[in-house]
């Protein structure tokens, strides 16, 4: 089973080390010591935290059926449109998307910076990849 530092457990939930520390202090995430009296996290914790923590962060509504279950609540950071097609980038929280639509669409849905959106991601593809 994997452990982590207090720094590497702040980088992968997008938070400084002190945060970490005092989640740890008030009993929300639980720290173990290792052989050299360091704090650690083990690997299993931190996912289940990192999956709790994010229920409800960028809550997307669920106001439409569909069958996409990939959803960013977000806001449009950059609109690069031509002639035909647009490159659309879009914030939600930590995370960076970017989805290439219609000039078409980008008129109808009034897309421009600043505009909150939910993205929807279905893909055949998911890519995992180590450090």
């Amino acid at each position: 089973m994997p452990s982590y530092s207090i720094g590497q457990a702040a980088q992968l939930l997008g938070v400084s080390s002190e945060t970490v520390r005092r989640w740890a202090d008030g009993g929300r995430l639980r720290m173990d010591r290792d052989g050299s009296g360091n704090r650690v996290i083990d690997g299993a914790s931190l996912a289940a935290f990192a999956k709790e923590r994010g229920a409800g962060l960028h809550a997307v509504p669920d106001e439409l059926p569909t069958s996409v279950r990939n959803s960013f609540a977000g806001i449009v950071t950059a609109l690069r449109v031509d002639d035909v097609a647009a490159q659309v980038e879009v914030q939600s929280g930590p995370h960076r998307l970017v989805s290439l639509v219609t000039r078409e669409a980008v008129e109808e849905l009034g897309l421009a910076v600043g505009v909150t959106v939910t993205a929807r991601v279905k893909s055949t593809n998911v890519h995992i990849d180590l450090p």
